[in-house]
């Protein structure tokens, strides 16, 4: 049997073998040799264009090196396309969200995590309109992924937002204060009513390890507004 190494003759760098004359075995439907390494056909789409070959290709190492090293391109090509789809939409924007920031006059600031961003360009979207506890709810829920209730009181000259169905602060409370700023009237004051978490809510209900995953903001004196 011949002695086989590692030749430059690479499928999208997946090493062919070949012997040292150069010849690639499995070639012309040759049988590979018994006891050599079985490169896979590793793309989806390349296996995928292979089950539409003819069975005599079955064994050809050449032919699902050149299927797999197509499938590969293919694969490639449909991550890039449906990666780029994603940045057309708010919720999977990821490299594109700074576009959407520089279309709405957003401060783009790369550290702040990607939900949070999504959050004020989705907020920013919906800010459109005439003053309303309804236009309030749609941009504080927006930012907070969850139910919020808005309450005027008009001899205070004030409104609340209240966030129902979570315990604790939201972590981008700062960025919600100044999203509702723009779209309030000067002369109405903003105010926030948070729902915290009592030894009573727990006591008995909850497992130490569940107790371990609920953040220190989320219990009645835990960090303050804006930490």
């Amino acid at each position: 049997m011949s002695e086989y190494v590692l030749t430059n003759m690479r499928s999208m760098g997946e090493p062919l073998l070949a012997d040292k004359s150069g010849a690639l075995p499995g070639s012309a439907g040759e049988p590979w040799p018994a006891g050599t390494s079985t490169p896979l056909l590793t793309s989806p789409r390349g296996r995928e264009m292979f089950s539409y070959l003819p069975s005599y290709y079955e064994n050809s190492r050449v032919m699902q090196a050149d299927v797999n090293a197509k499938g590969v391109e293919l694969d490639r090509l449909f991550e890039a396309l449906n990666e780029t789809l994603e940045q057309f939409f708010v919720r999977t924007a990821t490299w594109g969200l700074d576009r959407w920031e520089s279309e709405l006059g957003i401060e783009t600031d790369p550290g702040k995590p990607l939900d949070q961003r999504r959050a004020v360009v989705e907020s920013k979207l919906r800010g459109s309109g005439k003053f309303s506890g309804r236009l309030v709810k749609s941009v504080a829920e927006a930012y907070y992924g969850g139910k919020v209730d808005v309450f005027f009181q008009p001899s205070e000259w004030s409104f609340t937002v209240k966030f129902v169905d979570s315990a604790g602060i939201p972590p981008n409370l700062n960025d919600l204060i100044a999203v509702i700023g723009e779209l309030k009237p000067a002369h109405l004051a903003l105010k926030f009513e948070f729902s915290y978490l009592l030894i009573r809510d727990i006591h008995e209900v909850l497992t130490l390890n569940q107790m371990e995953q609920i953040s220190l903001n989320q219990f009645a004196g835990g960090d303050p507004v804006g930490q």
